[in-house]
């Protein structure tokens, strides 16, 4: 229960910086203990524009980190499809480590800038 209200508290101070815009929309990554999710948001309308998970991919027998980065990878394809080519990316109060880092690295090789 500590870890969770330290990451709300943490997510909190960063979101206070960072707002998406519809030119710049923001990546906002959610991590499960089965599932990695992220979503590209748009906070101006309050809009999701584009979104994917792990779940969406299958669990082939992949590690969580490899599975993160095809995530961040297919997030980028639909992103670019929407034709949004730069976002801010917000780690939601996680640590940039991990998984977390994996997803950012394979959304940058899908041809995202942040």
């Amino acid at each position: 229960m500590a870890t969770s209200k330290s990451r709300k508290r943490i997510k909190r101070s960063i979101r206070k910086k960072i707002s998406g815009t519809p030119d710049r929309p923001r990546i906002s990554v959610f991590k499960s203990n089965k599932r990695i999710y992220a979503q590209i948001i748009d906070d101006l309308n309050g809009s999701t524009l584009v979104a994917a998970s792990s779940s969406e991919l299958g669990d082939a027998k992949n590690t969580n980190v490899e599975l993160s980065k095809e995530v961040g990878k297919k997030l980028a394809e639909k992103a670019v499809e929407a034709g949004i080519t730069s976002v801010i990316f917000d780690r939601n109060g996680y640590v940039y480590h991990g998984k977390v880092k994996a997803l950012a690295d394979g959304a940058r090789e899908g041809g995202l800038k942040f």
